[in-house]
């Protein structure tokens, strides 16, 4: 069987989001609310991948992403590549690392910690990224990466 490569057509100005592990592309896709946007969306699924074995990919066309979005991202999908693409030239390609705070982010499991009874920001440090341990600022309680819920 002769399997042949895909070509998606490059964009002139937007981000492409690449080594996405394909467990996580739909994730992604709803947390970064895709489906809503009026610009063209390619998505690449079960990619094959040097670096990963398979992964997938999303290009969004005249779409920057902001901090919060990537923090969210982050999350979600820990050390994906974002590549700024402006007139069809990449000018900036960077891993997507989860920053030393999250805030307004995840919600806190701890039902009786203030940030779920009060009208606030949730803020929770990352404790250990490899690991994916976050610890709420408010009531210390720890969370694993897996087990967090976005906000």
């Amino acid at each position: 069987m002769i399997v042949q490569e895909m070509r998606v057509a490059a964009i002139k100005n937007g981000t492409v989001i690449d080594h996405i592990p394909s467990e996580k592309l739909f994730q992604v896709v709803n947390l970064l609310q895709l489906e809503k946007m009026e610009a063209p969306v390619t998505i690449g699924f079960n990619l094959r991948s040097d670096k990963m074995q398979k992964k997938s990919i999303i290009k969004v066309v005249d779409k920057f992403f902001s901090d919060e979005e990537l923090n969210q991202l982050s999350v979600v999908a820990p050390n994906v590549t974002l590549c700024i693409i402006r007139d069809y030239k990449v000018v900036e390609k960077k891993p997507v690392t989860m920053p030393e705070e999250l805030i307004n982010v995840v919600k806190c499991a701890n039902p009786k910690c203030i940030c779920n009874n009060e009208p606030m920001k949730t803020r929770f440090r990352v404790l250990d990224k490899q690991e994916g341990i976050l610890q709420c600022h408010y009531c210390n309680k720890e969370l694993l990466l897996q087990q967090v819920k976005l906000l």
